[in-house]
């Protein structure tokens, strides 16, 4: 290519990359995702049916906006992976690419379909970037729609596309806008120093593009709608919540005591629980510990994690005693393992799970959930060899269940309460500390509380998600086999990638879950940012946990009694029926232009 094509490559690729960067989390102005696609458009018209070249520009145009808005995994590469720089980054650059094929999908794909209809207009555009949202690889899977999401209307149409149907929307919003003004500021862009001629007739041609205003119209209608119906709905039952942000490490390779951080960071966790649990003269129904909390330890005492070890003694009376001391549900991630076979109990048929676990106001371990959707590069490698590059990567088997899990009240519940109260005032009861489970065993923790056992009953149940799992729509949709939830919790480890906006953009793109399952969620993080979402997709009181900081944050979070959701019952349906009308009225438009 010549020196001004590459002027204008990296120009409009610059465009596509700085205006989505600004539109997406955490800087949210998703009004700005409008003009992000413009340059797009522009570098398919300018090379039209140049499909080699329009292939490599989108490769180019992958790794610009890889490089402005996903930086923070060229850090999780360097920094955990272990990779050295001059790796790392043909790494980065390699995924940037493989993982954005959509970008020169479509360029090719427009190109192509504008070639052979003979004609372009709205709807190609939504119809490839509609397409190529299913048919290329993501392993961070963020969508054009889940930008557009950012604003709390359009979001609402979520509910029955899930954010797919936004990413067509968009399209065909923003390739009209291009159309009428677009086109010609880009031409003055590129071709200083002339005046931009802003041909107005086609602005009064707006006649000619009901199709795609009667588009535009209907989603947002049907998003005021959906907002107003669901303002409406107000939850049944409230479920006081505790989230711990303990900012818990991953790794020791800058020569920190083991033993010593992990001990600080035990105290730090009872610490922070008291001081959330009297932030409030309410009492706590849930704590919340987010993923890898308490890094590298487990709480289940069996033969798979007593061996290796795994079990933490004073890990597992730290959770017991939290939760006989609130007389609360305390949800908690921890290691576990299990053999392939009980009666070979060697390390190479040892597997080991991602799982977090509820212990109920007594102290009970009641019922656990293993990670099912497991991360390529971080929870397992694709290929063996991999391993010896990476050996921080773990080796995890995924889980099978996809059950709710429970949260318990005592049956006597404010009796309860009053005789523990009165026996503290009294200084009749010492409650147990974590400074005493160096000299006390799990044994004499449960005879230690073994007073204030009482009979439970269930209170409500949750779809709990661990990490990466809350941003993939269709794998969530799989619980709806469970029933129906009466809210989510989402504890995730984000401390990966180091202080970015990862965090933001991985909490952005999970609270769309709320909207499609009209559930509340509860996001705890390791070391931010944590926060709550209501059914409606917004974050309560606008409130987050900072990053790479030790706090909690505390709501009550609400119980929405509703049936299954559209979405829901019937995934990506509407969406594919879009694409199949869409694909038969392109071949009928073919047909015609054939026969002309």
């Amino acid at each position: 290519m010549k020196l001004k094509d590459w002027i204008v490559v990296i120009f409009c690729s610059l465009w596509v990359a700085l205006f989505s960067n600004y539109a997406f989390a955490p800087t949210s102005q998703s009004y700005l995702v409008w003009f992000a696609p413009w340059g797009l458009f522009y570098l398919e018209r300018r090379y039209r049916a140049e499909y080699k070249k329009l292939f490599w520009i989108g490769c180019l145009l992958a790794i610009v906006f890889y490089s402005v808005s996903f930086q923070w995994i060229l850090h999780m590469t360097v920094t955990f992976g272990g990779f050295p720089l001059f790796l790392a980054l043909p790494i980065f650059f390699l995924s940037a690419v493989f993982l954005n094929l959509w970008f020169p999908f479509f360029l090719v794909g427009f190109s192509f379909l504008v070639t052979k209809l003979r004609r372009e207009f709205a709807f190609i555009a939504g119809f490839v970037a509609l397409l190529g949202e299913f048919a290329t690889p993501q392993i961070f899977p963020w969508y054009w729609g889940s930008i557009v999401a950012g604003n709390i209307f359009l979001a609402q149409t979520a509910e029955y596309m899930s954010i797919y149907g936004l990413t067509f929307f968009l399209f065909i919003g923003s390739y009209l806008s291009f159309t009428l003004i677009g086109r010609d500021i880009f031409n003055f862009l590129l071709s200083l120093p002339k005046m931009p001629k802003i041909h107005w007739s086609r602005i009064s041609s707006l006649k000619f593009f009901g199709r795609e205003l009667l588009v535009i119209s209907l989603f947002w209608i049907v998003g005021f709608s959906l907002y107003w119906k669901w303002n409406q709905v107000k939850p049944t039952d409230w479920v006081d919540t505790l989230v711990i942000q303990p900012n818990a490490p991953l790794e020791f390779r800058d020569g920190r005591s083991v033993a010593e951080t992990m001990l600080d960071l035990m105290t730090r966790i009872e610490q922070l629980t008291l001081e959330g649990a009297a932030s409030s003269s309410d009492p706590v129904d849930l704590v919340v510990l987010p993923e890898s909390g308490v890094p590298f330890f487990s709480a289940h005492k069996h033969s798979a994690t007593i061996s290796p070890p795994l079990y933490w003694e004073r890990f597992d009376a730290l959770m017991k005693i939290i939760s006989n001391r609130l007389n609360a549900n305390v949800f908690f991630n921890e290691l576990d393992a299990s053999y392939v076979d009980e009666k070979v109990r060697t390390r190479k048929n040892l597997r080991y799970y991602n799982s977090s676990t509820v212990y109920d106001p007594n102290g009970d371990r009641i019922s656990s959930y293993q990670k099912v959707y497991l991360l390529a590069f971080g929870e397992y490698m694709p290929f063996e060899f991999l391993y010896d590059l990476s050996p921080q990567t773990g080796r995890f088997e995924p889980g099978k269940n996809l059950d709710f899990l429970p949260i318990y009240s005592k049956s006597s519940e404010a009796d309860v309460k009053a005789e523990a109260n009165e026996g503290i005032q009294n200084n009749d009861f010492k409650h147990l500390s974590f400074e005493q489970t160096a000299n006390v065993k799990i044994e004499e923790v449960l005879e230690k509380y073994k007073t204030f056992r009482q009979t439970t009953v269930e209170r409500a149940r949750f779809l709990p998600l661990i990490c990466y799992e809350v941003i993939i729509p269709e794998f969530v949709r799989t619980f709806k086999q469970s029933g129906n939830p009466d809210f989510i919790v989402n504890v995730t480890n984000d401390k990966w990638y180091g202080i970015s906006a990862e965090t933001y953009q991985h909490g952005d793109l999970g609270r769309i879950r709320s909207i499609e399952w009209r559930k509340w969620m509860v996001r705890s993080t390791n070391s931010g940012s944590s926060f709550f979402v209501d059914h409606l997709g917004r974050v309560v009181d606008n409130e987050f946990t900072g990053q790479e900081s030790s706090e909690f944050i505390r709501k009550k979070v609400g119980v929405i009694k509703s049936e299954h959701t559209f979405y829901v019952r019937y995934g990506n349906s509407l969406v594919w029926s879009l694409l199949m009308i869409l694909a038969s009225y392109f071949s009928w438009i073919y047909w015609r232009t054939k026969r002309a």
